[in-house]
């Protein structure tokens, strides 16, 4: 199901996420959230806002500022049957629980053998553009998707928040959901009722000839402005949504290829090791004899996300970039 065939009904990101999360308290007693002020705060960007009031204290749940003892709390409370959903508030502070993410959670099914399940579901917010600064404001999703056990996803839309996220907390192993901070006042399509979109499926957003553009999150709604500007210029643009960063499908970015035979990543991670580099890579892999050009890369130099707002402007990715990068692989040896 796409945008373009659900009800008429908009809401903001931020909403969507916030309505999912009651919905699901209603539809399962053994879903709970806890994290650092999701109670009765409703959370940093208050997308918790509601849910104390009404659930109480034992099904949302306030914690300590201790993000390896939230995680540890969700490993242990989903090996023993419950479907935890705990949040990190920003994705920087993944590293802090790091050990818990990549030794504990990621590994307890391969450990034992196939017979554990762990229904846990890690939210955060992740991406600049608040001034946030350095240490709030981190794209750090290539750092998830080198660890096998888990799965990673990134939403772009409010339809995408409450499909991907009823998927998450209804899937049996551990999965990592990323919203974006700039987005959360974002509107779109949301249906009222509960309804899945299944992990590691891609989304086309917009079809094209000349050229394919992979976006992660919120370069996906700049890769469209950019398509709108090259339009202009006589250039078909497609865009593809991974949606779900691991598993990727690379399937549908491959048959993508084949037919534009150009393509150009776009993240707001730095680009130095970041995602792109592993889409580049499969890409290369399985559709090197369609490419008519070298794969391209739009995302952050290499430094800290500054504080200033004039930088962390230039500092991100934009429609202004994604085309100049799209104009490099089309007309590269004219």
């Amino acid at each position: 199901m796409t945008v373009a065939e659900t009800e008429e009904r908009i809401i903001r990101y931020n909403n969507a996420f916030n309505e999912t999360l009651r919905q699901l308290l209603l539809d399962d007693p053994d879903i709970f959230i806890a994290g650092e002020d999701v109670g009765r705060y409703g959370g940093v960007f208050q997308s918790f806002a509601g849910l104390n009031a009404e659930f109480g204290d034992e099904r949302v749940v306030d914690t300590p500022i201790a993000e390896q003892a939230i995680v540890g709390l969700g490993i242990g409370a989903a090996a023993v049957g419950l479907r935890p959903i705990v949040d990190l508030m920003f994705m920087d502070f993944v590293m802090v629980a790091m050990d818990q993410i990549a030794n504990q959670a990621a590994k307890m099914k391969y450990m034992y053998g196939g017979k554990a399940t762990l229904p846990l579901t890690i939210t955060t917010t992740g991406g600049a553009g608040l001034g946030a600064a350095a240490q709030h404001s981190q794209s750090l999703e290539a750092w998830l998707i080198h660890v096998p056990g888990l799965k990673v996803v990134y939403p772009s839309n409010p339809y995408d928040v409450k499909g991907l996220l009823v998927s998450c907390v209804r899937d049996d192993n551990p999965t990592i959901f990323t919203l974006h901070k700039k987005m959360l006042g974002s509107k779109g399509h949301v249906p009222e009722g509960l309804y899945e979109i299944p992990l590691g499926e891609a989304n086309i957003v917009r079809e094209g000839t000349d050229v394919t553009v992979v976006a992660i999150g919120m370069m996906v709604g700049e890769a469209e402005k950019a398509a709108e500007m090259l339009a202009e210029e006589g250039v078909s643009v497609e865009i593809i949504d991974p949606r779900t960063l691991l598993p990727f499908d690379i399937d549908t970015v491959v048959e993508s290829a084949k037919k534009t035979n150009r393509i150009v990543i776009v993240h707001e991670a730095v680009r130095n090791g970041g995602i792109g580099a592993e889409i580049a890579a499969q890409i290369q892999e399985e559709a090197f004899d369609y490419l008519d050009a070298p794969i391209a890369r739009v995302a952050a130099p290499f430094s800290p996300v500054p504080f200033s707002p004039a930088l962390e402007n230039a500092y991100v990715p934009n429609a202004e970039s994604i085309a100049e990068g799209v104009r490099g692989v089309l007309y590269r040896n004219v």
